[in-house]
This record gives C-alpha cells, sequence and structure tokens, in this order.
C-alpha cells in the first residue's frame, strides 16, 4: 500500500477549503483518510495565521515511515519549515533564468535594424 499526503477538499463553489490528510494512493480525492493531519485555507491570506495549521509531529512520524507527500502539500510543508533544504522545486533550475547578461556581451553588432526601428514597432531585444 502506497501511502499519500494529500489534500482533500471541502467548502463551498469558489471558497476552497482543504484538509492535509493521509491515504492509500488509490482511494479517490475525497474518499477514506487514515488520518487528518491539519487544513489549509488559500482564500485567508498568505500572512493570516489561519491560513494553515498541521500537527507537525505527525506529518514528521508519516514522513518518516514512508508516506510520500504530493506537490501542493511539499510546498505547504516547505512553508512550515519542514521542507527539503533546496525547497520544493529544487529539480528545477531556475538560477539560470534570473542571471543577468555578463557585462562584456559585444552590443556593436548590426542586425540591419536601427533602435529607433523596434523602438516604433514596439518589440522588445
Amino acid at each position: 500500500m502506497v501511502v499519500k499526503i494529500r489534500l482533500a477538499r471541502l467548502g463551498c463553489r469558489n471558497h476552497p477549503f482543504y484538509r492535509v490528510v493521509v491515504t492509500d494512493s488509490k482511494t479517490p480525492r475525497d474518499g477514506k483518510q487514515l488520518e487528518v493531519l491539519g487544513f489549509y485555507n488559500p482564500i485567508s491570506g498568505k500572512d493570516d495565521e489561519e491560513n494553515m495549521r498541521l500537527k507537525l509531529e505527525r506529518v514528521k512520524y508519516w514522513l518518516s515511515v514512508g508516506a510520500k507527500p504530493t506537490e501542493p502539500v511539499e510546498y505547504l510543508l516547505y512553508r512550515a519549515g519542514l521542507g527539503r533544504q533546496g525547497g520544493p522545486f529544487e529539480k528545477f533550475s531556475f538560477a539560470a533564468l534570473n542571471q543577468e547578461q555578463p557585462a562584456n556581451v559585444d552590443d556593436s553588432k548590426d542586425n540591419g535594424t536601427s533602435p529607433e526601428a523596434i523602438f516604433s514597432i514596439g518589440l522588445q531585444v
């Protein structure tokens, strides 16, 4: 039996409210649960204390016995301080996207288009 830590949706239409639950991976999203570990309320805002509450000791227990969190739950655990060192998205390399261009780039190359023409057309270089 593969055990997952995932979100079960509650609440009304357009007002979601989620429980963080431990369940078998083959059960439906809102099906039978082994244990309720906490809740997550995305509507309450990011700064609000009532946004998320977890039973951290029980989460640590389930992770120690081999339960696998889903990506949204992994992000919640990272925000609660239980995530991996690199964060939940360490498999993606965002460092290459945030690096600036090197200063020694040769901008004197002429590709046949003047800067005024690019500005007037609205293209970005």
